[in-house]
């Protein structure tokens, strides 16, 4: 016996929903033995997210890069700024090739 589509998507919106309801479960639970062993052990979020204040160490690095680095060279006519990090951009190449030094751009 074949099935029909609008069968098959039916049990397909079923079991999606029982996925839900068990991962919902899933996590309650998981989030109940984590609140009982913080509980028993004394533990606080900030023991729990490994700060480094909590753990007494160094704060290890931090997630997405270095943060934004001050710029080292400005193109005084345009505004352009280049922080010497990565590939030079294009108003620079541009400008070297013209026959102008980096040192000319350097910000003092």
């Amino acid at each position: 016996m074949t099935t029909s589509l609008k069968e098959l998507l039916a049990q397909r919106a079923a079991l999606e929903a029982q996925i839900a309801d068990a991962q919902r479960t899933e996590r309650a639970d998981a989030i109940a033995k984590i609140r009982s062993l913080m509980a028993e052990y004394g533990l606080t979020m900030a023991d729990v997210a490994g700060s480094a204040r909590a753990s007494g160490g160094r704060p290890g690095p931090r997630p997405g890069g270095t943060g934004k680095v001050a710029p080292k060279y400005r193109d005084e006519a345009t505004g352009n700024t280049w922080s010497g990090r990565g590939l030079q951009p294009r108003w620079l190449r541009e400008a070297l090739a013209t026959g102008r030094t980096i040192a000319e751009f350097e910000i003092r």
